[in-house]
């Protein structure tokens, strides 16, 4: 079994609109601190007034085994060029660098190792505007760098893949994560070329095309800023060994 927490804190100027996904899949028990309207794909709603406002959010999770099946609806979204994951346009780089793989396990196993290996983790290195391109051109990033980057490169040599937004027991520093998902003999397996917690106990929050549809918050309307975002997230016992190399399934069905 998994726990996990976080706080959001922001200071609203004007009234303002609010989508969250913070809130796991599949949680044997949770709560949440605001009243909101729950939406498809476990996203919450809600309205906030000028002030503070503080979002608190619990669950319990129990760890779910098995892969997720790959239906050709899913491979054909999980190919397609996206906001962050430009791959159209890194489809010479990845063929020279990748196209000669072969197997397609060996094909992401390749990528996600290059990827690790050439760039450096960096907080505040991006920002909301940073695609896999400027990742790929700056040579830093952050959790959602890596992954862009990572499902950009498998996409643009034809393999499917997409994000997934996670609680990440072991994460230091413990903040929300973004990993990938890519589609290997009809099954999602999940890899994270950052190798900051180990793939085993992740916790499903939201899956999609890129950061686009996973942020744990987006303003609809009005004003405001965050000043203090905390999260927790740990599991019973001590945390698996990861050699992110063998293939490893997320846990937890896609919320839709």
């Amino acid at each position: 079994m998994s726990e996990m927490a976080c706080t959001l804190v922001f200071d609203v100027t004007e009234p303002a609109e609010l989508v969250l996904r913070i809130a796991a899949v599949s949680p044997r028990s949770e709560s949440l601190s605001v009243e909101a309207v729950e939406l498809p794909g476990r996203q919450h709603y809600l309205r906030a007034g000028p002030g503070r406002l503080t979002v608190e959010y619990q669950a319990t999770v129990d760890r779910v085994t098995g892969s997720q099946p790959v239906t050709p609806y899913d491979r054909v979204v999980a190919l397609r060029p996206s906001r962050y994951c430009p791959s159209d346009r890194l489809l010479g780089f990845a063929f020279q660098q990748f196209g000669g793989a072969g197997d397609p396990t060996d094909t992401v196993r390749a990528i996600v190792a290059w990827v690790h290996t050439h760039l450096t983790y960096t907080l505040g290195s991006s920002g909301p505007s940073t695609d896999a391109i400027d990742t790929l051109l700056s040579g830093s990033g952050v959790c959602r760098d890596y992954a862009h980057l990572t499902a950009t490169l498998c996409r643009a040599v034809g393999i499917p893949a997409r994000v997934v937004a996670v609680y990440a027991p072991g994460l230091s520093p413990m903040d929300f994560h973004l990993v990938v998902e890519t589609a290997l003999d009809d099954e999602w397996r999940v890899w994270d070329a950052t190798r900051l917690a180990p793939r085993q106990s992740l916790i499903r929050i939201a899956t999609g095309r890129d950061a686009a549809d996973t942020a744990f918050a987006t303003t609809l309307s009005g004003a405001l800023t965050m000043p203090e975002l905390m999260v927790f997230a740990v599991t019973d016992g001590d945390l698996p060994i990861d050699d992110h190399f063998e293939l490893v399934s997320l846990g937890g069905s896609v919320a839709t």
